[in-house]
């Protein structure tokens, strides 16, 4: 069996997305995420330009060495973009192999690790009371676990905030990068606030998540670390930007609060501190940024000798390819920790048939051989691509203040 083909698609369904097909010269194919919100077109013209002409004629199933041979084949190794692409090919090949062996991807990484996925999703409001108001609507369905977000009295616009009440989280703009206007001080007395709204109304059972999306210095996250430990976070996520990946230790030092981190990570290099010195409770790494299943798999097995466990990023600027694979992941890894979970627009859904299906607040793959995702090709061309970009933020002074 060898590879006939690969092609590069993309779609705007509700968020740009960029999907690779393999295809082999005996009638199987796969497809992986090449998604990098804001660069898909650097992604686009890595694979069409620098990785497709080396894959045809390859065989499929040897997937380790296809892998090592567009890491180190590549004298400018990792960063996003090619890390992204090097996971397209990957999840596309480990497609095709689980549909050749017959059986979900899940069984073919080994099997069950257990039954259902749990997944957390994001409640948000313009203040505590509406925030409260979703995160009721989330409980009703189900969830188990909820990402709070609200607006700051005295802040224009707040991440993680929807623009409009009772409107589905949307961070990016058909547009050039807004400009937020951003108030650390204002945060910090604020958000702990919310945190004990949310105990008081719905007790200690709901796991409780929140994102400070890079927003704070390292003694600042210590500080929001410590005081909300009452509060008993699932995790508080990207407190500050880990270039630095002894910052952390000024973290750890001063609260218990587990800690979240790595939906900009594309390599185990980019967290290996971070794990090794058990800095970080989960870690946040995504199967298409990060170099496919067989990169992630590395991760995982790394962090798992450091008590570390799996948070996968799941925004809507991630493909439902990549939900598939990650679900079919997260079902066998054995350090499972939980999933993000953002709901696609039904045109994406509709773009993207996928066998993995949400009940009660967990998720299952699907029983389908593969990782149980396709595209509809003709509707895919329906919705072209559209420039869109996530916001910066300034200071109140005008310091361009972001992750």
């Amino acid at each position: 069996m060898k590879i006939r083909s690969a092609k590069v698609i993309v779609t705007c369904p509700g968020r740009n997305m960029v999907t690779l097909k393999v295809e082999t010269d005996e009638g199987v194919y796969g497809i992986g995420d090449a998604t990098l919100n804001g660069r898909e077109k650097a992604v686009v013209a890595y694979l069409e330009d620098h990785v497709i002409p080396t894959l045809i004629g390859k065989d499929p199933q040897r997937i380790e060495d296809t892998w090592q041979y567009l890491y180190r084949g590549a004298y400018w190794r990792r960063g996003p973009v090619t890390m992204t692409a090097i996971a397209a090919v990957d999840v596309a090949l480990w497609d095709i192999k689980a549909k050749l062996a017959n059986m979900p991807l899940y069984q073919l990484l080994g099997g069950k690790s257990r039954e259902k996925v749990m997944v957390y999703g994001h409640a948000t409001g313009l203040d505590i009371d509406s925030c409260l108001e979703e995160v009721q609507k989330h409980v009703d369905l189900g969830y188990k676990a909820v990402r709070v977000q609200c607006g700051i009295p005295g802040v224009p616009t707040t991440y993680g905030v929807a623009k409009e009440a009772g409107k589905p989280y949307e961070p990016a703009d058909s547009s050039l990068p807004a400009e937020h206007v951003w108030s650390t001080e204002k945060y910090l007395n604020h958000v702990p606030k919310l945190f004990q709204a949310v105990r008081d109304q719905f007790g200690e059972d709901l796991h409780i998540l929140h994102d400070a999306h890079h927003r704070l210095t390292p003694i600042q996250a210590a500080r929001l670390g410590k005081e909300v430990e009452p509060y008993h976070l699932f995790w508080l996520e990207d407190c500050t930007p880990a270039e630095h990946q002894a910052s952390y230790e000024t973290i750890r030092q001063h609260t218990t609060t587990p800690l979240a981190i790595g939906e900009v990570f594309s390599s185990l290099h980019d967290c290996q501190e971070l794990i090794q010195k058990q800095l970080i409770d989960y870690i946040r790494a995504t199967i298409t940024h990060a170099g496919g299943i067989t990169n992630v798999r590395r991760i995982a097995d790394f962090a798992a000798l450091y008590h570390v466990k799996t948070g996968f990023h799941g925004a809507t600027d991630l493909s439902p390819v990549c939900m598939g694979a990650a679900l079919h992941f997260d079902t066998w890894v054995p350090n499972f920790g939980i999933q993000e979970h953002m709901p696609h627009t039904a045109e994406t859904d509709a773009v993207f048939p996928h066998a993995y299906e949400f009940k009660d607040g967990f998720f299952t793959p699907g029983e389908v051989p593969g990782h149980g995702v396709d595209i509809d090709e003709e509707l895919a061309a329906k919705y072209p691509y559209k420039p869109a970009y996530l916001p910066v933020n300034r200071l109140e002074d005008g310091t361009l203040w972001n992750w």
